[in-house]
């Protein structure tokens, strides 16, 4: 066994080597690592073990499983080619490794052996200057993170939702990171809903904005329909944070209520916290889809509303002019014997008659609310 030892040793570097034994945090990068891995290290009683260089996956595992501790492993989009090579090292489950490759997974929590294979959607605010009915107002993306007793590997897809702080602020805290792979589980699980938090939050202001448009009143020659390109565009934004938020529900209720083997029993009562706080966004994301459903219903109903009062005053002002007309076809009918033909008043009575009578029509048109 000895002789392993000193074989090893001799092919890879030694972790320890020309370096202090822990450091707060270190993200230099090894040009020798596939590109798709961000960071690697080794963590042991808390901290991070300082090295020349970030270690490569296999000398991290070796590290962990002969010197104890537990090794954080950040890929970003890797390809099937690179990360095979890391599913071998740690013995992940073919199904979960194809999951994390290829992405556009639902949130869930699923137990392969002795590794949990958690996934999470992350959701980023966009920032617009103005609600349209084309803005983009919520970006998704998505962390897979594999838990094991000794090892914690996170694949991230999308342009938002970096750990990078998160690593550096659990780094800061030794004593939770030396509860192990379940503490890491538990920041990035915290991570994420604390973004939810803050999306929700954005996306009220945006129904509120839109609340306030649909139900003030409108200015003079606009029109109510326009809103409702806005509406729809807001609901299918809510729907994809309906998409995130619900399906993770049931996994964090897990992970806060049944033992498991893989996480520390101190950990598991912190996922309560973060159960609860994903409850609230749920309540707060379908209480958005059931707002956003009246807003619409509503925005409809007045643009109905201000179609039939355009009706009714293209109705009156058809039947004033209904009047002239009938009055002058008898006229221009070209009988002999005509009402008034030959008196010289008749012209200008007929004119009389026809303005008496629009008037008329139109006071009670106007008294009753059609003009």
């Amino acid at each position: 066994m000895s002789m392993i030892r000193d074989l090893r040793a001799a092919v890879r570097p030694s972790l320890r080597k020309n370096s202090a034994p822990y450091s707060a945090y270190d993200t230099t990068r090894d040009p020798s690592a596939s590109s798709a891995v961000v960071d690697c290290a080794v963590y042991r009683d808390g901290r991070r073990l300082v090295t020349p260089a970030t270690p490569t996956p296999h000398e991290a595992m070796l590290e962990v499983r002969e010197e104890g501790g537990f090794a954080w492993i950040g890929l970003h989009e890797p390809t099937e080619a690179e990360f095979a090579g890391i599913a071998r090292e740690f013995g992940l489950h073919p199904l979960a490794v194809e999951d994390a490759v290829h992405a556009h997974q639902r949130p869930k929590l699923e137990r392969y052996d002795d590794t949990l294979f958690t996934v999470f959607k992350t959701i980023h605010y966009v920032e617009h200057a103005e609600l349209t009915a084309t803005s983009e107002v919520v970006e998704t993306g998505e962390v897979m993170c594999f838990t094991g007793r000794d090892f914690v590997i996170t694949v991230r897809h999308g342009g938002q939702g970096s750990l990078r702080a998160l690593r550096h602020r659990l780094q800061d805290d030794p004593e939770l990171l030396a509860k192990g792979p379940s503490a890491v589980l538990h920041a990035i699980a915290d991570h994420v809903v604390d973004g939810y938090i803050a999306v929700a939050e954005a996306v009220q202001d945006d129904i509120d904005e839109v609340e306030i448009d649909v139900f003030s009143t409108p200015a003079k020659g606009s029109a109510r329909g326009a809103d409702a390109g806005r509406i729809y565009q807001l609901k299918r934004e809510v729907l994809e944070f309906k998409r995130a938020v619900s399906p993770l529900l049931r996994p964090m209720q897990l992970l806060s209520e049944r033992p498991m083997r893989l996480i520390d029993p101190d950990i598991q009562k912190y996922f309560r916290d973060v159960a609860d706080h994903l409850a609230r966004v749920q309540e707060e994301v379908l209480g958005f889809d059931e707002l956003l459903n009246s807003i619409l219903q509503a925005n409809l109903a007045q643009a109905t509303v201000t179609q039939n009062e355009d009706m009714r005053k293209i109705t009156s002002w058809a039947a004033i002019i209904a009047v002239p007309t009938m009055i002058c076809g008898v006229y221009g009918m070209n009988f002999a014997y005509m009402p008034e033909l030959e008196w010289k008043f008749g012209y200008p009575l007929v004119l009389g008659v026809i303005g008496v009578v629009c008037f008329s029509i139109h006071r009670i048109l106007k008294r009753n609310g059609w003009l």
